[in-house]
């Protein structure tokens, strides 16, 4: 199995909406805000290379939405899907699986393009891995997540006859395990594999950078942030516990991390780069 972790842009959200309750004076210490309050967060994506398969693990915001909508979340930068792809050494023809952790607009955006009016698999070979419960979740949704599915990035995957559905309790048709959690969205779905000796955990929305390590740390945006800090609390035990590798997928700075247990609980123990694993 080879594993290749790339960035496909950076975008800006407001900071009290990425911690919440939490004090701007105690998150701008990791994470600085701009004059306009809106703090950068990059939007990696895993590529995984098993066989004679090719996974991608999240997609991105991609480039086909307005000038209007740019315009609130300001990609930046010069890492993209395609620049990232090149990097790791892989077509966009060549990936067989592009697995989705969840369908807001920076997670799948990428994995659906414009092509001339219509809207089209952005991988054309590849089949598209998201849940049950999570699929009716982002298609009829709730007004708080309205804004984050679009049902541009989602429908054409479903249209095209690329979508499947994967069994959340395990599914051997990835080479990877599932862990499932509810509280930012519905049955989001984090990849965990063995690596190089290592169980990784690609973090998704759960964690997004080593700033939302310590529990009060959760995003206004999460549904259920109350179940985001059980989840998160259960899971950073077991982190700690038995040595993962957290891939950070939000974090502008830091790749990877990996957590111990302090006298004020669970707290980031190093942080490197996924080239260091």
């Amino acid at each position: 199995m080879e594993l290749n972790l790339i960035n496909t842009g950076y975008f800006k959200l407001d900071g009290g909406a990425m911690f919440g309750v939490v004090p701007k004076s105690l998150w701008s210490r990791t994470n600085p805000a701009d004059e306009n309050n809106l703090c950068s967060w990059a939007m990696r994506s895993l590529i995984i290379k098993d066989g004679n398969r090719s996974f991608v693990i999240d997609s991105g915001m991609g480039d086909k939405q307005s000038d209007k909508f740019f315009g609130h979340y300001h990609l930046h930068g010069n890492d993209s899907l395609a620049n990232g792809l090149k990097k790791a050494d892989i077509g966009f023809n060549e990936i067989t699986d592009a697995f989705l952790t969840h369908l807001h607009f920076d997670h799948c955006g990428g994995g659906v393009k414009r092509e001339g009016d219509k809207l089209i698999p952005t991988f054309g070979e590849a089949i598209y891995w998201s849940n049950k419960e999570h699929w009716k979740w982002a298609t009829e949704p709730n007004p708080r997540e309205r804004a984050s599915f679009l049902l541009e990035n989602i429908k054409p995957m479903q249209n095209a006859g690329q979508l499947e559905f994967v069994n959340t309790k395990g599914d051997d048709r990835l080479p990877f395990e599932i862990i499932t959690v509810d509280g930012h969205t519905e049955k989001q779905m984090l990849p965990k594999l063995n690596y190089k000796g290592k169980t990784l955990v690609f973090m998704a929305d759960l964690l997004p950078s080593v700033g939302h390590i310590p529990l009060p740390y959760v995003m206004g945006y999460d549904t259920r942030p109350l179940l985001t800090m059980t989840e998160k609390q259960a899971f950073l035990n077991e982190a700690a516990d038995k040595g993962y590798v957290l891939v950070l997928q939000h974090d502008p700075v830091n790749e990877c991390c990996t957590v111990k247990y302090t006298e004020k609980g669970v707290r980031l123990e190093e942080v490197f780069a996924f080239k260091d694993i």
